[in-house]
Parts: C-alpha cells; structure tokens; sequence
C-alpha cells in the first residue's frame, strides 16, 4: 500500500451520503439498457472496494454503472486501449511512480487521442502535487484529495462526469452522422460530375465555373468560358417561351427543366435536357446541371 493512499475511510461520512448515492434499483428496462463503464485506478485495493461499494447503485438516465479495475498506470493505459467506450476514469496519482496518474492522464490525451472520458484525479498527499499547476498543464476534469472526497462529493462528481460524457458522446455521434451524410452528398456530386455537364453562373447570365464534362462537349476551355455570356453557346434566336419560362422559375426561386439547344465550338448542334436551380451563393445564384440527349452535325 502506497503512503497516499494510507486513510481507506476516505469515502465515508456521517451524514447521510450513503443513501444519497445509493439509489434505489433500476427497473427492469432500465437494467437492460448498457452500463456506464468506470475505471477504477489505484494500487491499494480496499479503495477499489469502497469506491464500488458507494457507486453500486448509482443509476444515471436509466443506465447503471459498470466498474472496471487497474493497479497500476501501465494496467490503466492497456485498459483504455482496448476499451476505447469507459465513459470515466476515477484516477490515483501516486501508484508504481510519484507521477503515474499524471503519466496516464497525458497519454490517453496526447497518445490515445481519447478526448471523451472524464478524468478526475485523486491523491492522498496533495501537498506533493501542485494542484493548480495541474489542472492547468494537464486534460484532466476535476482533481480531489481522498481525504475531502466524501460520498456525497464523489457521487456528484460522478454524475457530472457521466453527463459531461454523454453530451460529448452524443455530440460525437452527431458530427460523425453528418460527416456520413456529406461524404455520400460529395459521392454522388462526383457520380453527376462524371457524366452531367454542370455550369454556374451569376445574375447577368455570365459564367462563373464549369466542369470537366461541361468543357469536353462544348470544346471551350475553362479560361475561354468563365466569365462570359451564357448566350456564347446558345445562336439567336433564343425561344422566347423557353427563356421567358426559365428567368420566371429561377427569379422565384424555383428550379426549372426542360430540352434546350446548344452549340459546340465547331459549330454542332447539341440538345440537351437540363435543370436550373438556386443555389446559396450570392456570387453564383444559379447552377445548370444537363444531360446530352443528341448531337447533329454541323448544318450546312
């Protein structure tokens, strides 16, 4: 047993606490639902005994507490490792070395590179580690002494761990959702890309980008496309109707489709069945996404 953790009645006071923390059985549903993982870190086992004594009926959103164990910071990092969901980590700071907790505390940040569990350290001799010091140079999310961490303390510390825990996790859960939904969105930009001819331009009908595709049809390079009338592709006259049709739909904010005429640098004629659209961006309001539906030859 280390000298820091000498006082193993750290956890218990004389008020009552005990039935504070110590919450009345889950129901049944509620003991289905997964438990939070908590692990216990420290080299003396009776703290082990005591602080899974206290937590034992500890339920948070219908979810109970299930306790993991390690006596060593070597033990604690493996731990993690191969339990990348523990939501928290209840810390000892003296075990094998003066300085270990603060060891594991730094590699789960910097080399686990696990931002989600709550760490929270405890010490039996805090005047061997600057507190202050601590909490500012390392990620950690409370810092106690044993002697001051009552029952009633440690189940609040618990709980607002565990709901810290679950904020980031759901938050997580939401970013990477969303990350899946923008990857697919960019997958199918790139499948249209591939075999649409898709141009934007600005509220004066001139060209602000186009792609590939766009290029290779029409035989224009970029640098001859950008910037210039829309018109450049399309011999007067244009149908009244069509033009008249589309400048309505895109001036409310509509999409608008139909099978237009264009032509090639060399002079073919090219229909093609597009769509424009709005889009959020004031310096190209406007997107043709389009189709080649024939060519005919150049007319004599």
């Amino acid at each position: 047993m280390n000298q820091d953790d000498d006082d193993t009645g750290w956890l218990i006071d004389d008020d009552d606490a005990v039935a504070a923390a110590r919450q009345a059985p889950a129901h049944s549903a509620a003991a289905a639902a997964p438990p939070w993982k908590v692990l216990i870190v420290d080299d003396d086992v009776d703290v082990h005994v005591v602080t899974k004594f206290a937590l034992s009926n500890v339920s948070f959103r219908g979810r109970r507490l299930s306790f993991l164990h390690a006596y060593s910071g070597e033990e604690a990092l493996t731990t993690l490792r191969n339990t990348p969901d523990i939501a928290l980590v209840l810390l000892d700071v003296i075990m094998e070395t003066s300085n270990a907790g603060l060891d594991v505390a730094r590699q789960v940040r910097d080399v686990q590179h696990n931002a989600l569990v709550r760490i929270v350290l405890r010490t039996g001799q805090p005047g061997q580690a600057l507190e202050h010091s601590i909490i500012l140079d390392y990620d950690i999310n409370d810092f106690w002494c044993k002697t001051d961490l009552t029952t009633r303390k440690l189940f609040t510390t618990v709980i607002a761990s565990l709901r810290a825990y679950a904020t980031l996790h759901e938050a997580q859960s939401h970013a990477a959702a969303l990350q899946a939904q923008l990857d697919h969105t960019r997958r199918l930009l790139d499948a249209v890309d591939q075999h649409a001819v898709i141009a934007r331009f600005d509220a004066r009908g001139r060209i602000v980008s186009v792609n590939d595709k766009f290029c290779s049809k029409f035989q224009f390079s970029r640098q001859e496309l950008v910037g210039v009338d829309l018109r450049l592709l399309h011999t007067p006259p244009y149908p009244p109707d069509q033009l008249a049709d589309a400048l309505a739909a895109l001036g409310a904010g509509e999409s608008w489709s139909d099978v237009v005429t264009a032509w090639r640098r060399d002079g073919q004629e090219l229909r093609l069945r597009v769509t424009a659209s709005v889009v959020d961006d004031p310096a190209a309001p406007y997107v043709v996404v389009g189709s080649v539906m024939q060519a005919l030859k150049k007319p004599l």
